[in-house]
């Protein structure tokens, strides 16, 4: 995919998203059943020498972050040669500044975006909207209309998708992770119908996650609006019988 493809003539994003439960890296499929797939430092350290364009962390065991894990943080952003970002029970503005003094260039906040919103803001003032992404988590109902989750999905809301993603914007997130649930772990492409509807919504970037496992998932999410595309099993399985490798092959590249 050449440069001219990219959002605003520029080469987008491939982000790589890795999960930790209980500070291991684990996969899931539609945020369920984590199979272990290894050691976080290890990781960022081969995705850093692959020339990965960024990387997100994201904790999903559903606790109040710890700034007691700091020093575990440090360590793992001490392998990131690119962008690196951090999300994972995030409530206070404190949380926010242990994990950029940690190395971290951005903090990924979710449920804090229902449980206290002015959080992002606060967060933007002090570290700017380009460190603060609002991680929204996307789940189809019984009768088909799509409403955001969040605590790791287990927490229904009554909130839109569109209409979430415009309060996020004026919070002062400078960018919208959009995942959905229902295609995580799936690998049979980006929810695209979602992805335009938000995207357009909005004015900052949209980064798609959920079910790529392609680069033709990554070309149709661009072209339904996504700024950059965000994977997570497509770096770390091998083959068909899924095994267990750090990749990121140049011809995923977009």
């Amino acid at each position: 995919m050449s440069a001219a493809e990219g959002a605003g003539g520029t080469v987008p994003r491939v982000i790589v998203s890795l999960t930790m439960l209980d500070g291991r890296l684990v996969r899931t499929r539609r945020f369920a059943g984590p199979s272990y797939v290894g050691d976080p430092i290890n990781a960022v350290r081969i995705f850093s020498e692959k020339g990965a364009d960024e990387l997100m962390l994201l904790d999903i065991g559903g606790n109040e972050f710890d700034a007691r894990t700091a020093p575990r943080l440090a360590d793992i952003a001490s392998e990131a040669l690119m962008p690196i970002a951090y999300g994972g029970g995030i409530r206070t503005i404190e949380h926010v500044r242990t994990i950029i003094r940690a190395g971290f260039e951005k903090v990924v906040l979710n449920t804090a975006l229902h449980a206290d919103p002015s959080l992002a803001t606060r967060a933007a003032d002090e570290f700017g909207t380009q460190a603060v992404v609002a991680s929204m988590d996307v789940r189809r109902g019984i009768l088909g209309g799509r409403r955001v989750r969040y605590r790791c999905g287990r927490a229904r809301s009554a909130v839109r998708p569109v209409d979430h993603a415009i309060a996020c914007e004026r919070l002062g997130c400078g960018e919208i992770l959009l995942t959905s649930i229902d295609r995580d772990g799936c690998g049979g492409g980006y929810d695209e119908q979602l992805l335009a509807e938000v995207a357009a919504a909005v004015t900052v970037p949209v980064i798609a996650r959920g079910g790529a496992s392609s680069r033709e998932h990554f070309r149709a999410a661009l072209d339904a609006g996504a700024s950059a595309v965000a994977a997570g099993n497509l770096f770390v399985y091998w083959g068909p019988r899924r095994a267990v490798l750090v990749n990121y092959p140049d011809e995923l590249r977009c």
